[in-house]
């Protein structure tokens, strides 16, 4: 299946509530994602979405030296970021009970 916009934007918020969870650094995030479920997010994916979510300021890259290899960014969420995934979390909240409200049947009001 095609990446789509819809996957793109819950992807944000996902990637959102890992790095709230405990600093990482983008092959482990990559990692976590598959473990999710993800498994068709690739470095193509993810790593310009890290760019993306530290322009924006909603994280903060910090290079770290690594044990085996190159030094790592690892990202930590900002305030601004806390405040994203807090937005993003109910957003999903709302918009899951109204899909599943359609397409349990559920007569509107």
């Amino acid at each position: 299946m095609k990446q789509t916009q819809l996957l793109k934007g819950v992807l944000e918020g996902c990637v959102l509530a890992i790095i709230g969870r405990q600093e990482s650094y983008g092959y482990e995030l990559m990692q976590a994602l598959h473990d999710y479920g993800f498994t068709s997010i690739v470095g193509g994916t993810l790593y310009p979405l890290l760019a993306k979510l530290e322009k924006q300021g909603d994280v903060t890259g910090v290079m770290k030296a690594s044990p085996e290899g190159p030094d790592r960014k690892y990202f930590t969420l900002t305030t601004q970021g806390q405040a994203s995934l807090a937005e993003f979390q109910a957003q999903w909240a709302q918009i899951g009970a109204q899909v599943a409200a359609v397409m349990e049947g559920h007569d509107h009001d």
